[in-house]
């Protein structure tokens, strides 16, 4: 197969793109960091392997947009980290941009180009669904009313856009993704090292996770599966709150987990975008389970002590 990746680079694009490496197919990877159109490939990876391609994702098609034209699967996770910075608008505009006209690029080159590709994927979050409570969210759920769903659902109808005969369409709203060695997980194992992990705020918002293997093997089941179309929530079955996720993680540690964060501390330091660490969603994957996909990792202590060890 061809698989075009854009954002290929990251936490979740880098070990995506060497499991479809290691299997024999051929990688692409959409970056800025080369010239539109220029292709180089990336020695070790193997033949075919991974390739960079160069790609300016402006809004538009370009030169790079050939290889997207009779690919097995396009997969779009492009856009800028949620987290790292406060909210400012020039923020929120960046955080618009990198998903949006990245997306919006992708669909053009979708719709123009002179061979379908097959599948799809556009990339969105569990934020879409804003603050839920304790109320379990699924697939059928509407959109919240803060930033995060803003953006999401603005995300999921540049996405839209891609529609054209023989491509088929999927979109995945993304959990809190598990894996020691980077994302969110990586920066809370800190504070619990040094004896001042705890829940943050109340510690009663859900959180939805996925470990990472679950993550990269549904996405790829996605792209095999013939009636896996629509919108599908890549989280485990069984979300818990913030307080179990800490007593869960301290646990795997060996470290207590009694120190909460209060919810006025992480508005001061990180702003707006505290909000979506105070807040959460009980979000659970019905589109996949209806389809037969089957967990790895379905609960937390299963998932932790695959990351940690027993």
């Amino acid at each position: 197969m061809r698989v075009v990746i854009a954002g290929g680079t990251g936490f979740l694009g880098s070990p995506l793109a060497e499991t479809y490496a290691e299997d024999g197919h051929d990688v692409r990877l959409l970056t800025r960091g080369l010239a539109p159109g220029e292709v180089r490939h990336e020695s070790g990876t193997g033949v075919p392997g991974i390739s960079r391609v160069g790609w300016n994702p402006d809004g538009g098609s370009g030169p790079w947009a050939e290889c997207v034209s009779g690919s097995d699967a396009v997969i779009n996770l492009a856009g800028s980290s949620i987290g790292g910075k406060r909210w400012t608008p020039q923020r929120k505009a960046e955080l618009r941009d990198s998903r949006l006209l990245a997306t919006r690029s992708l669909a053009a080159a979708i719709t123009q180009a002179a061979v379908a590709p097959k599948v799809f994927i556009g990339s969105s979050a569990v934020g879409y669904y804003g603050d839920s409570g304790a109320e379990p969210r699924t697939e059928r759920d509407g959109a919240g009313g803060d930033f995060l769903a803003h953006l999401c659902e603005d995300w999921e109808a540049e996405a839209h856009k891609a529609a054209r005969d023989g491509t088929r369409r999927a979109i995945i709203r993304t959990g809190l993704v598990l894996e020691k060695s980077g994302g969110a997980l990586g920066r809370m194992i800190t504070p619990f090292r040094l004896f001042a992990g705890g829940p943050m705020g109340s510690g009663r918002q859900y959180m939805s996770w996925v470990h990472r293997l679950d993550w990269i093997e549904m996405v790829r089941w996605i792209v095999q599966t013939p009636d896996a179309e629509g919108t599908f929530n890549v989280t485990a079955p069984h979300p818990v709150t913030n307080r179990e996720f800490a007593r869960a993680l301290g646990h795997s540690l060996r470290r207590p987990a009694l120190l909460p964060a209060p919810g006025f501390a992480l508005k001061l330091v990180l702003g707006e975008f505290a909000n979506s660490i105070l807040t959460g969603q009980r979000v659970v994957p019905a589109h996949a389970q209806a389809l037969g996909y089957h967990f790895r990792y379905p609960e937390l202590d299963i998932a932790f002590r695959g990351i940690f060890g027993d």
